[in-house]
This record gives structure tokens, C-alpha cells and sequence, in this order.
């Protein structure tokens, strides 16, 4: 039980570190700051190495179902412009919400491959032969 405990807060740091690190590197999108690039994919490369991470050692077989379902949520909302409107309101409002969104597909997204790579071998191994 302890180790789904650490399991659980380790997801919610890096879900966390998603949205803080989105909101730095958005307020540096909005100022044009000539480092975004650089910051961008730093971050991105981070969270993608998190996200095998917890692919490999931290969703149980429970959890398989809901996180690649909220994976795909997640995904589908990234591609499609959701945080267009917000830029009426003020351009920095949709840097934020884009590279949120952004950040935490980096991380869910390999964890989501390993897990659905994990459940097709689960499948193939529970048929008879």
C-alpha cells in the first residue's frame, strides 16, 4: 500500500510540475522571450522521460481503463484549438492553457503507449493457446 501512495503523489508532482513549468514557459511565449524554444523542449524532454517513468512502474492493472481513456481525453483536447477564445480575452490566458496542456500530454502520453503496449501482451499471454 505504501508504494501506491508514493505512486499516486509522484504522478500528482509531475502533473504539477506541468502546470508550473506551462505557466513559465507561456509567460516567456507571451514576452517572446528568445529562450522559449530552448525552455520548451527541455521541459518536454523531462516530462516525456517522467512519463516512461510511470508507464513502466506506477499504473496498476486497475487503472489501465481510466488512464488510457483520460490519455485520450486528453490528447483530443490538445490537438483540437480549445484555448483559441481565451486569447479575446487576453493572449497570455491561451499561452498558459496551451503549454498546460501541452506539458502534461508530454507526460501522460508515453506512459499511455507503455501501458497499452503492457495490456496487448497481458491480452495475447490470458488467450489459450
Amino acid at each position: 500500500m505504501e508504494t501506491e501512495k508514493i505512486a499516486h503523489w509522484a504522478f500528482v508532482a509531475c502533473v504539477i510540475i506541468a502546470i508550473v513549468m506551462g505557466l513559465v514557459v507561456g509567460y516567456m511565449f507571451y514576452n517572446l522571450d528568445s529562450n522559449t524554444v530552448n525552455a520548451n523542449a527541455d521541459v518536454t524532454l523531462v516530462l516525456l522521460i517522467l512519463g516512461i517513468i510511470v508507464g513502466l512502474i506506477m499504473i496498476t492493472a486497475k487503472e489501465v481503463t481510466p488512464f488510457l481513456i483520460a490519455t485520450i481525453a486528453l490528447i483530443v483536447a490538445s490537438i483540437s484549438n480549445v484555448w483559441a477564445p481565451l486569447s479575446t480575452i487576453h493572449a497570455l490566458l491561451a499561452d498558459w492553457a496551451t503549454y498546460i496542456l501541452h506539458y502534461i500530454v508530454a507526460f501522460v502520453a508515453p506512459a499511455a503507449v507503455i501501458i497499452a503496449i503492457k495490456a496487448v501482451f497481458a491480452m495475447e499471454k490470458s488467450k489459450p493457446a
